[in-house]
This record gives structure tokens, sequence and C-alpha cells, in this order.
């Protein structure tokens, strides 16, 4: 029997799964192990990295839907249908007991229900903010990463005194790599320098890495990440407060003030209160930028912003710099 280690996440599993089947190791033959780090590369692995395996899309994307899921047996089930794709049947995919456990395992994590979440993904020797970003760059440990076009990881200075959470990535984070540079950006930015705090001393970034939305026609339709979402993501927001040590943390909007302070907190009742919390002795919550652009009209924007304002207001009175 041959061991084979593959560290998390598909690209991993793929890799590996190039190699085998260069080498001919049928499923039987073979046991997969997933550790925590990525392993050591053989040094062949290169060159089979770059062989031609052809496979049915729909199995890639069956793969890459599966990674995420708990299951310590779905490596070797992919293995086992992908080597029966490239040596028996080619339309497999239409009708096979172990494509319908794929498939259900697929729709488990879509529901996000059973995924392995960022832990695993997670470096634990990181020696500062640029090695998390790093790390995040690979994570597949949601459903997310399938869909957004990168991992948005946070920005600003590491010896911030003041970190500032948000949701996730909107669409043009999601392009730019990112957070807050689209129309929510422009809001936050103004407000904060209405109120004399500089955002190159901040820390800023988000409780979900990835952009989750919808599509209709050509535009990607922004979706509040679930419980799930961010159950997934936590390790990475935990890893950066703890990395950073603000002295003040901000969340905006309500979703980070789920995610940082508990599903009992609630935004509109709970707002520009100071509260101590596991990452900072001076934690407050105010809203999300975007939530003054979704206001109904011009009077309810300017009331929303001036709620955004003054709580920043209190921020910039306990001292930023």
């Amino acid at each position: 029997m041959k061991r084979v280690d593959i560290g998390p996440g598909f690209e991993s599993w793929q890799r590996a799964a190039r190699q085998l089947l260069h080498a001919e190791v049928s499923p039987a033959d073979v046991e997969f192990h997933e550790l925590t780090t990525s392993p050591a590369e053989d040094a062949s692995a290169e060159a089979h990295a770059e062989a031609v395996i052809r496979v049915p899309k729909r199995f890639v994307d069956l793969a890459r839907g599966v990674a995420p899921h708990r299951d310590p047996g779905r490596w070797q089930l992919l293995y086992a249908v992908l080597w029966r794709l490239t040596h028996e049947r080619r339309d497999l995919l239409d009708a096979d007991p172990d494509v319908s456990r794929l498939v259900a395992l697929e729709t488990e994590v879509a529901e996000g229900r059973n995924v392995i979440g960022a832990g695993p993904f997670v470096p634990s020797t990181a020696a500062g903010v640029a090695d998390l970003a790093a790390a995040a760059a690979r994570c597949s440990g949601c459903d997310l990463y399938r869909h957004a076009s990168r991992t948005v990881f946070g920005k600003g200075p590491t010896d911030a005194r003041v970190v500032m959470v948000g949701e996730q990535p909107g669409d043009q984070e999601d392009r730019q790599g990112a957070p807050f540079v689209g129309p929510a950006g422009e809001v936050f930015d103004r407000a904060l320098a209405e109120v004399g705090i500089a955002r190159d001393r901040l820390y800023v970034t988000n409780a979900v890495k990835h952009f989750k939305f919808v599509r209709r026609g050509p535009r990607r339709i922004h979706q509040t990440p679930g419980a799930a979402d961010l159950a997934a993501c936590r390790p990475w927001i935990e890893a950066e407060l703890g990395l950073v040590k603000p002295e003040i943390l901000v969340c905006l909007g309500a979703t980070a003030s789920r995610a940082l302070l508990g599903s009992a907190f609630r935004l509109m009742r709970d707002r520009g209160r100071w509260v101590d919390s596991p990452w900072a002795r001076r934690t407050i919550a105010t809203l999300h930028p975007s939530a003054v652009l979704r206001g109904e009209d011009e009077v309810a924007q300017g009331r929303l912003y001036a709620m955004l304002r003054d709580d920043l207001r209190l921020v910039a009175e306990a001292g930023v710099d």
C-alpha cells in the first residue's frame, strides 16, 4: 500500500493524483493522508504536474466542490472515480453510486454543512500578517472560494492601534484584491476624513475573506454571509487579530458584530457603546458603510451616515495615533 501525504485543499490532492496516474497506481494500492501543512514536494512532481489528464470539466468542478468537506475519505473516493474515468468509462458521471456519493458531499458543502473551514490552512507559525495573507490565498475551506476571484485579506500597518472589521469583500474588492475600495469604501473614507482618522493608520479587514454573491446577468449581487460562512472563515480573523493585537476594535455592520461579539449582539440597539472583547479591551460596533448606500432616499442616507460618522468620532476621540 502506497501512503500519499497531501496538504489541505484541492490543489494538493490534484498534484498527487496526477503523479499517481502517471505512475499507474490503482486506487486499491494508495492511501491518502491529509496533513495540516503541505508536504515537501517530490522532485518529480513538477514534471508530472504538466502532464495532461483529460477528464470532463464536470468532474473537476465536482472535485473542487467536495474538497471543503470534512469526510476524510473524500480524497480516496475522488481518486477512485478519477481512475475509472481515465481507465474505464468516460460516461461514468452520468450514473454511478460513487459519483452519487460525491454529489451528496458537494451538496452538503454548498449548504454550509460539514465543511472543514479555514483552520487547516492557517499556519501555526506565521511570523506576521504577510504570512497569513499568503496562506489565505490558497484557502479552500468553504465553498465560497470556488466562485470568488481571489481571497481578499486585510490591509494596513500591523502595528495599528485600531483594527476595523467589515463583513466581506464586495464586487470591486474582489476584483482589486483589497478591502473597502468600492462604493462603500468611498463612504468609509469620507466618514474617516470627517472625524480626523487617517486610514493609513488603520488595519482594515473583513470577517469573511471571499465575495459571496449570486449572478444576475452580467452583475454579481452581494449575498450576506451566513452562520456557516462566518464559522468557516473565523480562524482567519482570529489569527489576524492575534497578530495585530489592536487596542481598539471596530465592528462595521451587523455581520462583523455577530462574528466577533456573538449572536446576542444587536447592532441598532448596541452600536456606539464601548464593550470589552477577547481581542481588544475597547471594542465598538457601528454601521457598515454599505448600509448608508442602501438608505431608501437622501434623508435616510443622511441619517445613517450621521450614525456611522458619530460612532467613528468616538473612536477618534479615544485616540488613534
